[in-house]
């Protein structure tokens, strides 16, 4: 391997979202640089920072009937039953519940946390409260999606947080989504719920990290045959 090779090998794509904004930074870089350098060095460290935060790893999820794995990179921070939003249409009954909280230096790309087909996509405006209180799940702007998936129907809500403002879906209603698979993005800080069949247990615990396409949040089969890994 050449060392070219081997410094491609360790970066990080990112992701065609963020390429807008990093060309503004670069352009907004240069001119600083020219017209007063100190600023235009700040603007280049934003710039870098732009960067890292649309950063899209390559991740190696679990594959397996009945694995749950996390949507999004992020702190856990609830777990327990809660109604799920009205507009998803899963009913006004407690569902089993697990928030990922995304701090502004987390991967914002989200995945799907099991395979499935899309049959509602719904969004609803709203506030920009903190993301990481409860009420975030009922008062901020959100978009939530429903997955048919071999174990019942599984809600993904992705949060608006204070500093997030704009959330990017890239599917719609009927496609189909492999578990890993990206689905969406949230811009600078936000949350995604995932709301579970009833009779799902955790198996993370507040305050834990998860890793979006990887950790297992939960798993309908805990005594099934051993996963396989599909690698996006």
């Amino acid at each position: 391997m050449s060392v070219i090779d081997s410094i491609r090998s360790g970066l990080v794509p990112v992701h065609r979202e963020g390429y807008p904004f990093i060309l503004i930074g670069a352009a907004a870089s240069v001119l600083f640089l020219w017209l007063f350098p100190p600023l235009g060095w700040i603007a280049v460290l934003i710039t870098v920072w732009i960067c890292y935060f649309f950063r899209d790893p390559e991740r190696v999820t679990p594959v397996r009937e009945g694995l749950i794995v996390s949507p999004a990179d992020g702190r856990v921070c609830l777990i327990g039953p809660a109604v799920p939003p009205a507009e998803l249409g899963l009913g006004d009954v407690p569902l089993p519940r697990i928030c990922i909280f995304m701090n502004v230096f987390d991967v914002h790309v989200n995945r799907a946390p099991l395979a499935g087909r899309i049959t509602r996509i719904a969004y609803r405006p709203g506030k920009f409260l903190s993301a990481d209180l409860d009420k975030a799940s009922e008062d901020n702007e959100r978009s939530g999606m429903v997955l048919d998936t071999a174990i019942g129907a599984v809600g993904v809500v992705q949060i608006a947080g204070m500093v997030a403002r704009r959330i990017v879906s890239f599917v719609r209603e009927g496609d189909s989504l492999a578990p890993g698979e990206r689905f969406g993005l949230i811009r600078f800080g936000s949350r995604v719920d995932v709301y579970l069949p009833a009779g799902t247990r955790a198996l993370v615990a507040e305050g834990q990290r998860a890793i979006a396409g990887e950790t297992v949040l939960a798993d309908r089969e805990a005594f099934g045959p051993e996963p396989t890994f599909r690698i996006d």
